[in-house]
């Protein structure tokens, strides 16, 4: 049976999802069979797993900073929210359903088994299993339903690594008043500290390691520095920029993402972000849209909801003014759905059972279904004109995650293949090749299509060196290698390192 190590946090946003993902890296490199575990996750960010599940992102990353595939036993149970105090809940990969906060404290002890055996099942197949933690452990209100903290470590009797955000302010108090709170039988499994996110010279921290080593009984396992554009997915919306009205940011090509309430898979942008032709920015308002080459539409978990949103600040007519003087526009997942003719939620998916108008600048339309769309995809550009023409027949691989399905009178963006190897088809794009949707997440990380959009939008672009970046898992181990006490975590964990 495999060893457990787990990563908690004093707070949520501390970098919990990070490090497990550096740490999972490092002990990949060191010749362990690695794997992650988060008992349970709530975010809007989430992936389809190779077998058709649904898990939540930071786990897929995760997987993929271990080289391995990622499984629901690495994310049994994800929740996304929808607002009002209420979350679809996925167990094992599959919706049970739409719950009030408070219904889903009734059903957290049916759960209790699945995250158990869950856990079971990856230590039974690899030689460490690195478990990540949710917000605090020491939520005195939560802590009797609690399926994701102490309760997991005390189950496998991890070891348990506390980190703090030095960044936020309020380091020394986190740690002390975190473990105050913590029960006996909880503290005695806390095998030290790390300090994250820190900016400046770590020897100025020396007395502050002295203090929390004296007053608390356990070790500083390391400081670990602020590391800029790591180009590793973000978890949830605490890691989303915020909005501003910044134009192009220099780049040759500004594109505009509108930031919705609940958004989804924003990390869909990363890419972008990353490409020295491409200003990123996040807008909420129509005073901070502009004249951007590109406007984004991403996936959200309420399409109907988020759309009255657009429309409460006449975003809707913004766009629809924009698309008009022939502006750029790409809608992924409930972003697609918005820009089609009318939404159908005949069965109440979001809410009231009804019909609603979208934006009307694809002539599509979509019918909500309680079945959810979760699946692994490849293809092909099928595009012939427009944003994407200069790209057509190209490869691509993504993923999609939805619950509806949409009919177009347009020619398809996309071809995807089947299993049987048979083609359909994905997106449509509108007349003048000016507006794109789909239902593809991850579209963005397929070179050829960034390289279509560039060619589109600033064809006198010059381009620089194509040299690869450097992986950015292998670049996070190095930094852990540099920061953390390794030793002693696998001294506290029990591992022989090959």
């Amino acid at each position: 049976m495999g060893k457990a190590l787990m990563v908690q946090g004093t707070a949520s946003h501390v970098g919990k999802s990070v490090l497990v993902a550096g740490l999972c890296r490092l002990f990949r490199q060191d010749g362990l069979r690695v794997a992650p575990f988060k008992a349970q996750n709530m975010a809007l960010n989430s992936c389809a797993t190779p077998d058709g599940r649904e898990i939540g992102r930071a786990q897929a990353v995760q997987a993929e900073a271990a080289r391995i595939a990622p499984t629901v036993d690495m994310n049994p149970i994800l929740l996304k929210p929808e607002g009002d105090a209420r979350s679809q809940v996925v167990v094992e990969g599959r919706v049970l359903g739409s719950m009030s906060a408070a219904e889903y404290q009734v059903r957290k002890a049916e759960l209790w088994p699945i995250v158990e055996a869950s856990l079971h099942r990856l230590l039974d197949q690899y030689d460490l299993v690195v478990i990540e933690g949710a917000g605090s452990p020491v939520e005195v209100n939560l802590k009797a339903g609690d399926l994701v903290n102490m309760r997991v470590a005390q189950a496998v009797q991890a070891p348990v690594v506390l980190v703090a955000d030095i960044d936020r302010g309020g380091v020394f108090a986190a740690l002390v008043g975190t473990m105050e709170l913590l029960e006996p039988a909880e503290r005695v499994l806390v095998a030290g500290f790390v300090i994250n996110k820190f900016r400046g010279d770590p020897a100025l921290f020396a007395p502050g390691i002295t203090f929390l080593e004296e007053r608390l009984g356990r070790p500083v396992l390391g400081v670990v520095p602020w590391v800029d554009e790591l180009a590793i997915a973000e978890e949830d919306s605490l890691g989303l920029p915020g909005a501003h009205s910044e134009v192009g940011l220099g780049r040759a090509v500004d594109v505009a993402v509108i930031r919705l309430p609940h958004v989804a898979n924003f990390d869909d942008f990363d890419p972008l972000a990353r490409h020295p032709a491409i200003g990123l920015r996040y807008v909420d308002r129509v005073e901070q849209l502009d004249t951007p080459d590109l406007v984004i539409l991403p996936g959200t978990k309420t399409t109907r909801a988020d759309l009255a949103f657009m429309q409460d600040r006449g975003l809707d007519r913004a766009l629809r003014a924009y698309a008009a003087r022939g502006g750029a526009l790409i809608g992924i997942c409930g972003g697609y759905q918005m820009l089609g003719e009318r939404i159908e939620d005949l069965e109440g998916v979001e809410g009231e059972p009804g019909v609603i108008d979208g934006l009307g600048l694809l002539p599509a339309w979509t019918c909500f279904a309680t079945e959810k769309a979760t699946v692994q995809v490849h293809g092909r550009v099928a595009a012939q004109h427009g944003l994407l023409a200069a790209v057509a027949g190209r490869a691509l691989v993504g993923y999609e995650i939805h619950m509806g399905r949409t009919e177009s009178r347009a020619p398809a963006a996309f071809e995807i293949a089947s299993a049987d190897g048979a083609l359909r088809s994905d997106g449509a794009v509108g007349a003048n090749g000016r507006v794109l949707g789909t239902y593809l997440h991850g579209l963005f990380a397929n070179r050829a299509v960034i390289e279509g959009l560039v060619a589109a939008l600033a064809p006198g672009w010059a381009g620089i060196s194509n040299v690869p970046p450097p992986d950015p898992y292998d670049r996070l181990a190095a930094v852990l290698r540099r920061s953390l006490d390794i030793p002693g975590l696998c001294t506290a964990a029990g591992i022989a390192r090959v």
